[in-house]
């Protein structure tokens, strides 16, 4: 073993060491739930501590481990939850204090997917409420730090995983992504995440007491942040085990077939109305040279709309919400979001009846366009934001603060509305925080997405290193 602390170490490199007997599940666990109280003080990642009972279980999967060996390949590995998520016997209040009683009667299929294959829950993270901000706070468990700077947003709505991530308190957490969830957060703290695509990981919560609307179905998919790419690919094999709770999910193996070398990779830097800044025009060459260095052909080309794509995705999900949803957040919602979510309605006016139905119906176009450049180009390389991290608030600032961070984000939500999956690494920094860029690929090819953000990483390192170094 090296001399790295168990906390700091990778998934995979804790589930090397575990399986071969050169640390213990205990060991592991224990370092990384000391490490979670003695920085989550501050960073208010972990709202839910779990530690004791991690502790316990990681005990009898060592004791399996001595009898008949790993239960599957994440074995001993801590992971956090997101509290938006059923766990069973657990409060799923999703940020909203009036949902504290909301008891998980059994574990929605991503926390059984991941425990299933051994890794132990050490705690659940935060989340803004009703997860429908790209920051993350609320009056339930306050705020979630960044952990490079406190002005800045650690992103939403998966903040408090993302940054439990980059902290060290787990090498995997898992988060959900309606409009950017995953990516917002990595984004913004320098983790990794790749957004599957339609169909590809079981979303489901016991605790639910009526079916989700159709856009949200279409939209919303569950997944993971990490510090590393690779142990995005070892945990989203453990995600994808099939559940029949999710009439929308596809039994497709993770790895698909290799295609011929080189892969061509489309390559854009359109923000479209909002400018973009220099670094992220440094993060997205940066990109292009990485993915070069390591073999692939980058062409630069101009993709089919993304801001039709992206607005229409964003009115249509804004009319769903206000038909479904908006009586609940009325009620139940604090003064903030109700005034934040005031704005979406008027920034993204929701699509009215036959207007609704007619501007749904183009999803379809939207899509076959995106297949037949998919078709030459498997990878695309874009911008996620056109500026580089916002600060923690930014987004309850009025309307300039909302289209600073969520209204520049066509990037991010018309993947979502295209069910296509996206990666977000950071290839470079500014002023002392991480830039990131978009991958985007074929639907059920998150593996060549991850290919595509390992050569990144593998040229410019690992971010949460940086971090680690800070503390030296």
């Amino acid at each position: 073993m090296t001399d790295t602390p168990l906390w700091q170490m990778s998934a995979s490199e804790l589930a090397e060491h575990i399986a071969r007997r050169e640390t213990t599940a205990e060991a592991a666990v224990t370092a990384t739930v000391d490490r979670m109280r003695a920085v989550n003080g501050h960073l208010n990642a972990v709202v839910h501590d779990l530690g004791d009972e991690a502790v316990a279980r990681a005990r009898d999967l060592d004791a399996v481990l001595n009898n008949s060996g790993p239960v599957g390949p994440l074995h001993g590995v801590p992971v956090t939850i997101k509290e938006n998520v059923d766990q069973k016997g657990k409060a799923t209040p999703n940020g909203v204090k009036a949902f504290t009683d909301v008891i998980a009667p059994a574990d929605a299929p991503i926390v059984r997917n991941l425990t299933g294959d051994g890794a132990i829950v050490i705690g659940r993270t935060n989340t803004p409420e009703f997860s429908f901000r790209a920051t993350t706070t609320n009056e339930l468990h306050g705020r979630t730090f960044n952990p490079w700077n406190d002005w800045a947003s650690s992103g939403g709505s998966s903040g408090g995983a993302s940054t439990a991530v980059m902290s060290g308190m787990g090498p995997i957490a898992h988060g959900n992504d309606i409009g950017g969830s995953l990516r917002f957060p990595s984004a913004a703290t320098g983790a990794v995440t790749v957004k599957p695509g339609l169909g590809r990981t079981p979303a489901w919560n016991p605790s639910q007491k009526a079916e989700r609307g159709m856009l949200a179905q279409l939209m919303s998919v569950q997944g993971v942040i990490c510090r590393e790419v690779r142990d995005v690919r070892l945990a989203m094999r453990s995600a994808i085990a099939y559940d029949p709770h999710d009439p929308w999910q596809v039994p497709v193996p993770f790895d698909g077939p290799a295609l011929e070398e080189p892969v061509k990779v489309a390559f854009t830097r359109n923000t479209y109305q909002f400018g973009a800044h220099p670094a992220i025009i440094t993060a997205l060459d940066t990109a292009r040279d990485c993915l070069i260095d390591a073999g692939y052909e980058v062409v630069e080309v101009e993709t089919p709309d993304i801001r039709e794509i992206g607005e229409t995705g964003y009115r249509a999900l804004m009319a769903e919400i206000s038909l479904l949803m908006r009586a609940n957040i009325h009620r139940h919602g604090s003064a903030e979001i109700n005034r934040i979510f005031d704005h979406y309605f008027e920034l993204f006016p929701p699509f009215e009846s036959e207007e609704l139905l007619r501007q749904m119906a183009e999803r379809s176009r939207f899509i076959r366009q995106w297949n037949l450049l998919l078709e030459r180009y498997p990878i695309v390389l874009t911008p996620f934001l056109p500026s580089p991290t916002y600060s923690w608030n930014r987004d309850a600032e009025g309307k300039d603060g909302i289209m600073d961070v969520l209204g520049c984000g066509h990037w991010s939500f018309a993947m979502n509305y295209l069910g296509l999956p996206a990666g977000i690494v950071s290839p470079c920094m500014h002023d002392g925080m991480p830039v990131a860029v978009q991958i985007v690929g074929r639907r059920f090819r998150e593996d060549m997405i991850l290919d595509a953000l390992e050569a990144v990483e593998a040229r410019v390192g690992v971010m949460a290193k940086r971090l680690f170094e800070r503390e030296l």
